[in-house]
């Protein structure tokens, strides 16, 4: 898990915006786009990702809408060959989540929780939710992640799985042999 979190903390950092497209400087190199998500590749230690980040994001405090300062949000799948992982699914939420509430995400109609947290990341409890999960997020299109922040601030964000196959598809070709 260290070196997911060192990877997707490298990622995060990566990640930036000229107009609509990704771009990535250091390390990890941004190796492809598929729809709304990206794959990017970093070499030493291999490791490779795809990522996207929400289309929608609903804040709520005491059910009412609420304008929070939050830092990236973003939706990984997660490959490391040396590290013996396979498509983890990996949230970042742009701040601390409450330790105690899994975080509830829904594809389309199936719903899945993310009870491992560390911080601002949370991940599925095990690789065979993880791989639940992805075959989910293959056949939908919409990932929606509901958390609460340590402040009791609720959080939706709304993930578009367009291109989501094809991305996780390369990020594991990357990573493999």
């Amino acid at each position: 898990m260290k070196s997911l979190l060192r990877t997707a903390v490298l990622a995060t950092s990566l990640l930036g915006f000229a107009g609509a497209g990704w771009t990535a400087e250091g390390k990890a190199t941004r190796v492809s786009e598929h729809g709304d998500w990206a794959v990017f590749v970093d070499k030493s230690p291999k490791e490779c990702w795809s990522v996207s980040l929400p289309k929608k994001s609903v804040n709520t405090r005491g059910g009412r809408t609420v304008s929070v300062k939050r830092s990236d949000i973003l939706l990984f799948v997660f490959f490391s060959p040396a590290g013996k992982v396979s498509e983890q699914v990996t949230f970042t939420g742009g701040y601390p989540f409450a330790e105690d509430k899994a975080i509830k995400l829904k594809v389309d109609d199936k719903s899945f929780k993310l009870s491992l947290i560390q911080g601002e990341w949370a991940w599925a409890g095990s690789s065979e939710e993880d791989v639940k999960l992805v075959k989910a997020m293959k056949a939908g299109g919409t990932a929606t992640l509901t958390a609460v922040s340590k402040r009791g601030t609720q959080t939706v964000d709304t993930f578009s799985l367009k291109g989501f196959t094809a991305a996780s598809d390369a990020a594991k070709k990357n990573c493999s042999g």
